[in-house]
């Protein structure tokens, strides 16, 4: 299944020009040809392509379907973002292809980096909930000080990941509680310093650790979706 994305399909009825040249030249449809469209809110359209146009193709909708999200919950990553650009994409593509309701780039005291492009990171987000089959968008926050999160957080359950072995952490596969609305913090390559880790904790936030392994700031945010993921697979496998 091939998704093209218009977040105001219902009103515009028109793909935007990205959309429209792929769809036109790429894939050389023409009028009378079926496309399904995605608008990011949990929609998706079967649409008739009226008007084959290479800039802005005309469609008419034929059948709207509301796709819930597949994992129930909200979950949010608040990830201080890497030195190197790339990596921070590369992440993004990732959580969306799993499944994340919510990226904050977070401003932490070692932040290697100090900004964002949000527009660049939306991007690859469309790019990946349209190959994923998804057709809900993750709200992508722009560079956020790391103290407006914690203090400002109403998730159910509220997660700090960081290296330090001094301050006692506990497994987020046994700590996550399946189907509730999370939040987790990942920290720079330098890691969370003590008085965020300390204020985090203060204001409800359990620490946790991802397991044995070192892993990288982009790696750690992957692997801690996946794992919120994979518990409430197995929840719902054994509820039913």
């Amino acid at each position: 299944m091939i998704q093209f994305y218009a977040p105001d399909i219902e009103t515009s009825l028109t793909l935007p020009e990205s959309d429209s040249q792929h769809c036109v030249r790429v894939l050389r449809m023409k009028p009378g040809d079926i496309v399904d469209v995605i608008d990011g809110k949990g929609y998706r359209y079967a649409c008739r392509l009226i008007d084959a146009h290479p800039k802005h193709a005309n469609v008419e909708i034929i059948e709207r379907q509301h796709i819930p999200l597949s994992w129930g919950n909200n979950i949010t990553v608040a990830v201080a973002p890497t030195k190197h650009l790339d990596r921070m994409e590369w992440m993004v593509e990732k959580l969306t292809e799993i499944g994340v309701n919510r990226i904050i780039p977070l401003l932490c005291r070692y932040s290697e980096r100090k900004e964002i492009k949000v527009e660049r990171l939306e991007k690859i987000a469309i790019s990946a909930m349209k190959q994923s089959l998804k057709t809900t968008l993750p709200v992508i926050f722009p560079m956020t000080p790391f103290k407006d999160i914690v203090t400002n957080d109403n998730s159910v359950q509220k997660f700090i990941a960081y290296c330090d072995k001094t301050i006692p952490r506990k497994l987020l596969s046994k700590e996550y509680a399946a189907h509730r609305d999370t939040t987790i913090l990942i920290g720079p390559e330098g890691d969370f310093s003590i008085e965020e880790i300390r204020l985090a904790l203060d204001n409800g936030y359990t620490p946790i650790t991802l397991g044995d392994n070192r892993l990288r700031t982009e790696t750690a945010a992957i692997t801690a979706c996946d794992t919120c993921h994979i518990v409430n697979q197995l929840n719902t496998t054994i509820s039913c």
